[in-house]
Formats: structure tokens, C-alpha cells, sequence
């Protein structure tokens, strides 16, 4: 008897590779510039090459894949070049979301905000830096924790198409984030910057709070970028 895996558990084991593969390459446990080679990747995820290359194409789409010319897969580079368009898009395209989502963002979306930004309040008030002294346990609770803050911040803007490039551009700073934790980075108070941006926005003070966030996102993007030369010249 011919058994055929039915269509939606199929995508669902493309989606959870996809998954697997975004994380791996996000965290770095994919190395920038790697060939991806199909054999492999099917014993190291113990997935099926139809779903493998479904996820391998959401990635490209991602832009955290590369391919060329049938000749198979690459975990895309990093740059200094990219990081500057990655941290001006980002800035843009955050700012935009924040400003409509707190003149739209009714009672519902206040209370998550402030649920999102007590937990984050929770692991890194006595965090002054991200460092590798610190456990990966902890800097990936943080690192999940500032994502769902910065994603409810713009939850409600009402525009799926601003979530979409926020959640990609997100993702494509992690890797820069998590790659320069390796080079010396001073000392800097997040939480006072994320409290203050989400006091401006709890107050419906949507010019503060893309201020604040874009003076956020920059000192987060100085730091990573002097730490990437710093990598690049080593």
C-alpha cells in the first residue's frame, strides 16, 4: 500500500524545520557563509528532504538563506555594509509601526504591553550589559523576552505588512547582536531605555516613544557595529 504523508502534516514538518533552521542561523550554531548541505541536514533535524526544502526556501525569502544558480544552499554572509541598511530599514519601519499602533492600540493592547514589559523588567533590571560571562540560558530568556516587547509595542498598528518586515529585520539584528557579543562591549542601562519607551507609550506620547526607540535601536546598532570591526579587524 502506497502511504502518503497528508498535506497538513506536511507543512507542519516544513514549519518546524523552518523553525529549527531560523534559530540555528539566528544563533550563529549555523555559521554565516556555511554551505548548507542537504544529506546532512536531513540526519541533523531527522526530517524528510521535501519538507527540508520547503523550510530552505521560506529562508531565502527571509534573506537568511542564499542560493544561486541550482547549486545549492548557503547560510547568508554578514556584513558591515548590510548591518548600516538593516539598523536605517529597521529604524524606519519600527517607528512608523509604534506611531500608529499607539493611536490605535485600544485597553487590550496596553495590558499586554505591560505584561510583556514586566517580564523583560524581570531578567534584565540587573543586567547592564550582554556579555558572554552570562549564562546562554539567560541571554536567550532575554533575548525572547525583548522580542515580544518590541513586538507587542507595534502589535497594534493594524498593518500586517509592518509586523511582517519588523519580525525579518528583528531576526536579521539578532545575528549581528548575538555574533558581537564575542568582542568587548561597554557598559549600558537597557532596561532604563525600554522603560522609558514604554512609559511614552502607555502615556499615548507617540512622538517620545519613536524617539526614544530610535535612539534605542542606534546606540544598539553603534555598539554592534564597533564590535563588528573590532571581529572583521581581528
Amino acid at each position: 500500500m502506497n502511504l502518503q504523508v497528508a498535506p497538513s502534516s506536511a507543512r507542519t514538518l516544513a514549519r518546524r524545520a523552518y523553525q529549527r533552521l531560523r534559530r540555528d542561523i539566528v544563533h550563529g550554531q549555523l555559521a554565516a557563509g556555511s554551505k548548507l548541505k542537504l544529506e546532512a541536514l536531513v540526519q541533523q533535524y531527522d526530517i524528510g528532504m521535501s519538507p527540508l526544502r520547503e523550510a530552505l526556501a521560506r529562508l531565502v525569502g527571509d534573506q537568511l538563506v542564499k542560493t544561486e544558480d541550482q547549486r545549492g544552499f548557503w547560510v547568508a554572509p554578514l556584513s558591515l555594509d548590510e548591518l548600516d541598511d538593516i539598523s536605517r530599514v529597521r529604524n524606519l519601519i519600527e517607528t512608523e509601526a509604534l506611531r500608529v499602533s499607539i493611536e490605535r492600540g485600544g485597553a487590550e493592547w496596553e495590558q499586554r504591553l505591560r505584561t510583556a514589559f514586566e517580564a523583560l523588567s524581570e531578567i534584565e533590571k540587573d543586567v547592564t550589559e550582554l556579555a558572554p560571562a552570562l549564562p546562554q540560558q539567560t541571554l536567550d530568556a532575554w533575548e525572547e523576552r525583548n522580542h515580544e516587547f518590541h513586538t507587542t509595542l507595534i502589535s497594534a498598528c493594524d498593518s500586517p505588512w509592518l509586523i511582517k518586515l519588523q519580525e525579518l529585520l528583528y531576526h536579521q539584528a539578532e545575528r549581528y547582536r548575538r555574533v558581537s557579543l564575542s568582542a568587548s562591549r561597554g557598559k549600558r542601562f537597557v532596561h532604563d531605555e525600554h522603560q522609558a519607551i514604554f512609559e511614552a507609550a502607555v502615556d499615548r506620547n507617540a512622538l517620545r516613544a519613536c524617539r526614544l526607540t530610535q535612539d534605542h535601536l542606534m546606540r544598539t546598532y553603534d555598539e554592534v557595529r564597533k564590535a563588528m570591526a573590532a571581529l572583521e579587524a581581528a
